[in-house]
């Protein structure tokens, strides 16, 4: 399948430099992109292969310069990286006309589970009592869906994803392999004797629409009430988010990130690999926490940029960094100033 760069041009609304005619029938990554693909340019860093590139339509920022001529046919659009995403999707759209439906043998759904319109079951799976799925939803092959679970319309759940019991998965969600949804919270009172008590966690799980879930990635459920995954949240391979938790809208969490109990993650975060969050605190929205940083308070102002463990204002730590980098040269510094001192000291007397 062949599109031009007029078709593309008019559904990412870019201004086209060059053949409007000009075909493609895929896509590459610009330093390796041939003749007939399609690539894009976003980050600064690879600007060099705008003048190399062997790609017939290239999608740019409209406000990239030029210092040289170059050769495809040029796609300038305000944000090249959204656009380049928006033309995957629709592609992905176009691969999925013929997705599977129907239910595959062997599985097992329950009497009593309301199954929509065009959805697709794979082999092995279970659907349990109660449980409701959505128009056009996509279980993959040896998953497991718990009794009283709610997918919304147009998710996908990839093989081997467990959603325990009462979860609800909203619209449009996509959630990878090995994710757990909705296991036992970690509760455990300590007794006289030294050992622990388990608390029973009797509340549920909440994914609302537009989520994305990496493999292997766990949402413990609730003690009491819900653990909340917020519209548009966005998270990574191996995250634990724990009990009671709530990630608010949009925010972006990478990957090895832990998240404690009750802590209530504000709208639109960016949450770097390997942070440590501790429980019951609050992050205020638009919170940037950089990558291995260790959040042991809350953090209450917002759009604040943090770093380090404990993690503190992001510029403070980076003028903290060189302080330490300097430490043995300072230390000689000091050393030498305090021999000085003692001559000077020596002479006064």
């Amino acid at each position: 399948m062949h599109f031009s760069a007029l078709q593309i041009a008019t559904h990412i609304g870019g201004k086209i430099e060059g053949d409007p005619e000009a075909k493609v029938s895929g896509v590459a990554k610009i330093e390796e992109a041939a003749e007939g693909q399609l690539s894009f340019i976003a980050n600064p860093k690879y600007q060099e292969y705008l003048y190399k590139t062997h790609a017939t339509i290239l999608i740019i920022n409209e406000d990239l310069p030029l210092t040289n001529s170059v050769s495809p046919t040029l796609i300038r659009v305000k944000d090249a990286y959204s656009a380049f995403a928006s033309l995957l999707s629709l592609y992905n759209e176009m691969m999925s006309q013929g997705r599977k439906k129907g239910i595959e043998q062997p599985a097992f759904v329950a009497t009593t589970a309301h199954i929509g319109k065009d959805v697709y079951v794979g082999a092995f799976s279970y659907i349990g009592e109660n449980v409701s799925l959505g128009d056009n939803v996509q279980i993959y092959p040896g998953c497991y869906v718990g009794d009283n679970v709610t997918i919304g319309n147009n998710t996908k759940i990839y093989a081997g994803v467990k959603l325990y019991d009462n979860s609800k998965i909203g619209a449009r969600v996509i959630i990878h392999s090995g994710s757990v949804i909705g296991a036992d919270g970690f509760g455990f009172a300590p007794e006289a004797d030294g050992s622990y008590k388990k608390i029973p966690q009797i509340g549920t799980v909440v994914i609302e629409d537009d989520v994305e879930i990496g493999a292997n990635t766990t949402v413990d459920k609730a003690t009491m009430g819900a653990t909340i995954i917020r519209n548009g949240v966005k998270l990574d391979n191996l995250i634990q988010i724990a009990h009671n938790t709530e990630i608010g809208s949009h925010t972006v969490i990478a990957a090895q990130t832990g998240v404690s109990g009750s802590t209530k993650v504000g709208k639109g975060c960016l949450i770097g690999g390997q942070v440590g969050i501790v429980g019951h605190i609050h992050i205020a929205d638009g919170t940037k926490v950089n990558a291995k940083s260790g959040i042991s308070k809350s953090v209450e102002q917002p759009d604040t940029a943090i770093n380090g463990s404990p993690a503190f204002d992001y510029r403070s730590s980076l003028k903290s960094q060189a302080v330490y980098r300097n430490l043995p040269e300072l230390q000689q510094r000091i050393a030498h100033l305090e021999e000085e001192l003692k001559a000077l000291s020596a002479v006064l007397k």
